[in-house]
Formats: structure tokens, C-alpha cells, sequence
């Protein structure tokens, strides 16, 4: 199993959950010391990697060093992301180029590159985190809501693609998560907020549902709001 931004926030949690119930994890992170820090030196079923989404070489090294170490990857959860604030009235295309790598382009990248070895088990697994912002539209932040609705498309593209292959794919879309990336709202308290953990438990049904069980979206809110 493959998870990027795995060194904090909800892909350390994810992390963990997966270990403690026995999978075998790949981590990818831009300080691949930091995964250490985290989650203890590299073991039998714990690999780290660099994994840089404004870099190419990155993605594609993490993947053939989690073949050489696994000998197969059956899930790929695409994590990491970027919440940088790019508004409606804004002129900042460097900003806006930075959001669509994170938060699509590398996603869509490594999908790209472990779905040959996921059609090959069978019953592979993509699991990506977005974000309620892909679904509906509650503040001007428009870089961020609109990758994360591309992130919606590659999921949605994905499962068409490659269900015949045994492959599902899954978005997951939470509101406020108690983690660094909504530490700047006071709107929600930290504790009233989504855990980390609790996201991480939703993975891990989404990897181990069958595959005429799937989910496409799973719509995770702290607060009460309409749904469509």
C-alpha cells in the first residue's frame, strides 16, 4: 500500500490504522526523515520515500522501490494536498499552478503509474482525500475548491476506467478534520472537529469492502449542513 503526506495529519493516521491491522505500508513524504520521526525506523512492513509532488522523478521512483521492497501494490491513497489560499479576486498564478500539482496533477500522476499493478491483484484499491470543497462551495477560496472537484473527476474517471479490471476507487470528502490544515478556522472547535483516526478507519473499510461492494464518495460532516 502506497500513502502520501504520510508523516502528518490524516496520512499518519491512515498510517497507523493500516499498520495496527496488519497491512504492509509504503510512505511517501517530501522529507522522507520525517516519516522516521513519526512512525519509528523502517521495519519489515515499513518502507519510506521521497515523494515530492512538484517532482516527476519522485513519484515514479517511490513506485518501483515499493515493488522491489513489496513485490506487488494493491492501494494507493492519495493524500497529500495543499490548502494554500488562492481567492476569486486573486492574480496569482504561481499560487494557482501550486495547488493544481498538489492537489491534482500528482494524484492523478501516481494513479497513473500503480494502476497496471492494481489491475493486476484484482480487487485494487484507490482511495483518495478530498475534501467536502469538491462537493459544494462555502467560501472564495477558488484554487482550492476547484482542484478539489478535479480530484472528484479523477476519481470518478478512474472507477470507469478500471472497474473491469477489479479495480474501485473511492473519494473521501470531509469537512473540518482536527489537524494542522484547519487550524486557521475558529469556527469549529478542534474537538468538535473530524479526527485524523476516524478518517483512517473509513480507508480502511474502503480498501476492504468488496469489490461488488464499493463506495464512490463517502461525504464525512462535523456540522449539520444540506447534502445533495
Amino acid at each position: 500500500m502506497l500513502v502520501s503526506g504520510a508523516n502528518r495529519g490524516i496520512g499518519a493516521a491512515v498510517v497507523s490504522e493500516l499498520l495496527a491491522n496488519g497491512y504492509k505500508v509504503s510512505m511517501g513524504a517530501r522529507q522522507p526523515g520525517s516519516l522516521v520521526d513519526a512512525h519509528g525506523p523502517e521495519a519489515r512492513n515499513r518502507h519510506f520515500a521521497e515523494f515530492d509532488a512538484f517532482r516527476a522523478d519522485t513519484a515514479e521512483r517511490w513506485v518501483s522501490a515499493a515493488l522491489d521492497r513489496f513485490g506487488r501494490i494493491d492501494v494507493l491513497v492519495n493524500n497529500a494536498g495543499s490548502a494554500e489560499r488562492v481567492s476569486l479576486h486573486d492574480d496569482d498564478e504561481e499560487a494557482l499552478d501550486r495547488l493544481w500539482t498538489v492537489n491534482a496533477k500528482a494524484p492523478l500522476r501516481l494513479t497513473r503509474l500503480c494502476l497496471p499493478h492494481l489491475e493486476r491483484s484484482g480487487r485494487g484499491r484507490i482511495i483518495n482525500i478530498a475534501s467536502l470543497s469538491g462537493k459544494r462551495v462555502r467560501n472564495e477560496f477558488v484554487g482550492y475548491n476547484m482542484t478539489k472537484f478535479a480530484m472528484m473527476g479523477l476519481t470518478h474517471t478512474t472507477r470507469h476506467v478500471a472497474w473491469e479490471k477489479g479495480v474501485r476507487a473511492t473519494v473521501i470528502c470531509p469537512s473540518f478534520v482536527n489537524t494542522d490544515m484547519s487550524a486557521y478556522t475558529d469556527r469549529v472547535k478542534p474537538e468538535d472537529m473530524i479526527q485524523p483516526e476516524i478518517i483512517a478507519q473509513m480507508v480502511r473499510t474502503a480498501i476492504e469492502l468488496p469489490n461488488n461492494a464499493a463506495v464512490a464518495e463517502m461525504l464525512v460532516n462535523c456540522r449539520l449542513e444540506d447534502m445533495l
